[in-house]
């Protein structure tokens, strides 16, 4: 998961067949953005952008119930399932999607490590710390890069 601007935020490993949108929900727990003055952690995003692989009922409840935006497009089985009901159909921000690819850069610039992106460890638990680091890598650059 990233930000707005792709900085990477939290990481879930799973197992290679388990689809990713199970530890959805898991992922967007994980994440805490401390705040500058004093207060709790900030825990909810304004929005979530996903691909249509996210497009399932619990994660758009899961996302309601907490007054997130779901920025998923919705699936083509699924899109023609719900015109036989009635109902409102799911909104979709069409500009906001285009700027989802910010997690794919990011993705990007955490496979730069060659070790995150060719996976040597045996363990998830080692591979998951190769990823951290990655991760620690990039927001150092990012923020490092700013400074005169």
């Amino acid at each position: 998961m990233t930000d707005g601007t792709g900085l990477p935020l939290a990481v879930r490993l799973s197992a290679g067949q388990a689809h990713e949108s199970r530890f959805a929900t898991d992922t967007l727990d994980a994440v805490r953005v401390e705040r500058v003055g004093p207060g709790r952690p900030r825990q909810r995003p304004d929005r979530v952008a996903a691909d249509k692989g996210y497009s399932y009922e619990h994660i758009r409840a899961w996302l309601r119930a907490r007054r997130v935006g779901a920025v998923i497009p919705e699936r083509r089985d699924q899109s023609a399932r719900r015109a036989s009901k009635p109902g409102r159909p799911l909104a979709f921000d069409r500009e906001a999607y285009r700027r989802r690819n910010v997690v794919e850069r990011c993705v990007g610039w955490l496979k730069e490590a060659r070790a995150v992106a060719t996976r040597f460890d045996k363990l998830a638990v080692h591979y998951l710390g190769v990823v951290k680091l990655a991760m620690v890598r990039r927001l150092l650059r990012a923020t490092l890069s700013n400074r005169p």
